[in-house]
């Protein structure tokens, strides 16, 4: 068995053994073959090369969500499974699948099973968690030129930005339907929560074929702290400013460009949108489920 790491060291505060010093050993105990690429420019070509010269049977993301994102780009409707080492700074997607630890991601290898999961297509580009425009898009913007990680940084930009929230007028189609909305922010779902533990999308599964459009609609600043209550409540859903739609494919127009985030990745800034489900699109390693 072949297995790929891909490896980006500048993901979230890293203590202790490294990253790669623990993939290391956990081969050399296991006796698999391995590679070990560290994430630097032009990372998606130097990735696509190695696929194709080193042909693995599964490849690992160490890292955070943006780099989870880079490989789900490369690998959907591949049979090469991912494995998600959670190395980053909010680690969102890898708490999705319940993988707390990197050395529990690195026994997924011979303990855990292989699932597929829908990934969520935005203008083209793969989202594998959560997409956004608007207010918390806004946020990663900040976080993104901010050299301080972790997740203090994230809420001292979260809540600067709260107070500055801009709002927009959205024209959306969604599998032949067609509403006016206006919102401070728009959530593209694939998964349920944040890495900070906020659930943005309660009811939302990873395979159903589906993708949830969460609107937060303009509210009055006293409710801050209500909202962000039931974000850690996984009660999101019941807010009177909050509004979920189920749905395959969507189009949104918006009165103005806002910006895009990706998996914790800025895009930059955009007024239309084209958003697509696709199904079973991933093949990822999660633990095996309790008797």
């Amino acid at each position: 068995m072949k297995i790929l790491f891909v490896v980006n060291q500048k993901s979230g505060v890293q203590s202790g053994t490294s990253t790669e010093e623990l993939i290391k050993i956990h081969a050399e105990r296991n006796g698999f073959q391995y590679q070990i690429y560290q994430i630097k420019e032009d990372a998606q070509s130097h990735i696509k090369k190695l696929l194709q010269d080193y042909n693995p049977d599964q490849v690992a993301a160490a890292g955070g969500d943006g780099t989870i994102n880079l490989l789900a780009g490369l690998l959907f409707y591949t049979n090469i499974p991912l494995l998600i080492i959670p190395s980053g700074s909010a680690n969102g997607m890898a708490k999705e699948l319940d993988i707390i630890s990197i050395e529990q991601s690195l026994n997924l290898l011979h303990n855990g099973i292989i699932k597929s999961i829908d990934l969520v297509r935005i203008n083209g580009i793969v989202s594998i968690h959560l997409a956004d425009i608007g207010v918390n898009a806004r946020v990663v913007k900040r976080f993104e030129e901010d050299p301080r990680r972790g997740i203090i940084t994230y809420a001292r930009h979260l809540f600067g930005e709260m107070f500055l929230m801009k709002h927009y007028r959205l024209y959306i189609t969604y599998d032949g339907k067609q509403i006016k909305r206006k919102a401070v922010s728009v959530t593209f779902a694939n998964a349920t929560m944040y890495g900070t533990g906020a659930v943005i999308n309660p009811h939302g599964k990873l395979n159903d074929g589906f993708f949830e459009l969460i609107i937060v609609k303009p509210f009055p600043d006293i409710k801050i702290f209500s909202i962000a209550w039931k974000m850690f409540r996984n009660k999101l859903h019941t807010s009177d400013y909050v509004e979920v739609i189920s749905c395959k494919e969507a189009r949104i127009n918006c009165n103005r460009k806002t910006t895009l985030q990706v998996d914790g990745e800025v895009i930059g800034k955009i007024k239309d949108f084209h958003i697509q489900i696709m199904h079973h699109a991933l093949k990822v390693f999660v633990p095996q489920p309790l008797s």
